[in-house]
């Protein structure tokens, strides 16, 4: 990985749109630490201190790089955005008018996108009003009571989470990588030296019975990071014969490869979808305090109860079974195939083709949605023995799934875009 990154940096267009991600990702952080007026972001801070680990409010501290803790301008991240986009695919199914538009081509798309945005900045006003409310209610004094307060700080946070859209379509357009999973990637990391000073804490403060369960939290952190670098990786190929045909003078075809169908196609996003949809519940605790309690009870990955771990578990196969419907279609794979006079072997072009291409797909996509959710749950399933140090890695299985799949997107879209350039390096 660390070879295809030296190349890129070799290649001057290249080497620019790593510069230009690097260089939103670092405002991106400056812009996490400017307070948001009329909150005490420190006394916040020293209040929400390990209150929140193990919550739905630690999820959206991890998210945010902790700026969520801190009342920052950033401090709702890339939430609204995420189930803004999970909201505007789920519509484009369900209403005929926008699945046409999103089928029509790059203008109906830049339609779609357009909503998108304005339905992000409706679902940050109403999250941003939600985290006014919460904090001062479960924090007295540190909001000044009046509706003006209220109208800055909402508005501020609204402000944030479109100048956080803003940086990640930039990143899209102008950098490398997907730009909302890179900021995402950068939040998480940025928290990443916070959870391991926890477990240097633990073993400081209480060595003889800590250690063990820091030795195995570093363990599960290990394992999680092997099994998803394997599963990224892992493909199912599917043996693909062209039959030999003469153009002019020239006899094209006649050779023999291979069609990849990927474990992991959906990649991370259906934890993701998974998360932001469990988290929607909790942001209405925000807006009706009454709510807390009972969500907290059931949607809490601290919980007694098994609702969250089994919720998380069926939507993230449901999520990785619906991105796969939206992003691959078996009927234009086999369509492709039998325009170019390529064949699986056994099949027939045409549906025969697109039967068993699907078939395989379906059952490689339950492998790894069935694997992602494990993982997801994993750390989860560690924390009911209620040790801190395991507590601390609730959100930690996640968060490392997350940064390990985005560093392995991007390392392939590098490849993908030195190979365009002939360039041969990594090859070697």
């Amino acid at each position: 990985m660390f070879r295809v990154f030296a190349n890129a940096w070799k290649t001057p267009d290249l080497k620019k749109k790593i510069l230009f991600t690097i260089f939103v990702i670092i405002l991106y952080r400056l812009g996490s630490s400017i307070p948001v007026p009329y909150i005490d972001g420190e006394t916040l801070k020293a209040s929400m201190e390990g209150a929140t680990d193990g919550t739905i409010l630690g999820y959206f501290n991890m998210l945010s790089g902790y700026a969520f803790q801190q009342g920052t301008l950033f401090a709702l991240g890339v939430s609204p955005y995420i189930t803004s986009s999970i909201v505007m695919q789920l519509l484009s199914i369900a209403i005929p008018a926008l699945e046409r538009m999103s089928k029509n081509g790059p203008e109906g798309q830049a339609k779609i996108q357009r909503i998108t945005r304005w339905v992000t900045v409706a679902l940050a006003v109403v999250t941003g009003y939600g985290y006014y409310i919460t904090v001062k209610n479960s924090y007295p004094g540190l909001i000044p009571n009046g509706w003006f307060p209220a109208l800055v700080i909402v508005v501020a946070l609204t402000a944030g989470s479109s100048l956080v859209m803003w940086a990640g379509e930039r990143i899209d357009e102008k950098g490398i990588g997907n730009g909302i999973s890179m900021i995402l990637f950068a939040n998480i990391v940025s928290s990443a030296p916070r959870m391991f000073g926890v477990m240097i804490r633990l073993i400081t403060d209480n060595a003889s019975s800590q250690i063990f369960w820091v030795l195995l939290a570093l363990l599960a952190m290990l394992l999680i990071i092997t099994l998803t670098v394997f599963f990224s990786n892992s493909e199912r190929r599917l043996n693909v014969q062209y039959a030999k045909r003469q153009v002019g003078r020239k006899m094209y075809g006649g050779m023999s490869t291979h069609l990849p169908i990927k474990v992991l196609m959906s990649g991370v996003m259906p934890i993701i979808f998974a998360n932001a949809i469990v988290m929607m519940p909790a942001t209405l605790a925000m807006l009706i305090p009454s709510w807390q309690k009972p969500i907290e009870t059931w949607f809490s990955a601290t919980s007694d109860y098994p609702f969250y771990v089994i919720v998380m578990f069926v939507l993230i196969v449901a999520f990785a079974y619906f991105y796969l419907s939206i992003s691959f279609n078996t009927v234009e794979v086999a369509n492709n195939l039998k325009k170019n006079g390529g064949t699986i072997l056994g099949y027939r072009p045409g549906k025969p083709t697109s039967d068993y291409i699907k078939k395989v797909v379906n059952r490689i996509t339950l492998m790894g949605a069935v694997f992602l959710s494990f993982m997801a749950i994993f750390p989860v399933l560690l924390a009911w023995t209620n040790q801190p140090a395991l507590t601390n890695l609730v959100f930690g299985g996640t968060s490392i799934i997350i940064v390990v799949s985005v560093a392995l997107e991007t390392t392939r879209q590098l490849e993908s875009e030195i190979t365009m350039r002939h360039y041969k390096g990594f090859l070697d």
